[in-house]
């Protein structure tokens, strides 16, 4: 899927200067931004998804002494 977007001219000359200096592509570098701030992105509002039906009384919770019994480390 081809997207587009406009970038800062800071933002230009710092990606199209790392990608003369390395010999890869901008596209290989707006990817793996892309890529990895997308699963910064992911985990962030997941998490809070989560967070929001804990407070809501929607989210089994277990404590730190119910796990470690079920897991036989009071042993």
């Amino acid at each position: 899927m081809a997207t587009s977007i406009r970038l800062t001219p800071d933002i230009e000359q710092r990606l199209d200067h790392l990608a003369t200096q390395t010999g890869r592509t901008k596209a290989y570098y707006l990817r793996e931004i892309i890529e990895q701030g997308l699963e910064d992105l992911e985990d962030y509002y997941l998490a809070a998804d989560v967070l929001e039906r804990v407070r809501k009384g929607q989210e089994q919770v277990h404590s730190a002494a119910d796990l470690r019994k079920d897991l036989g480390l009071d042993d």
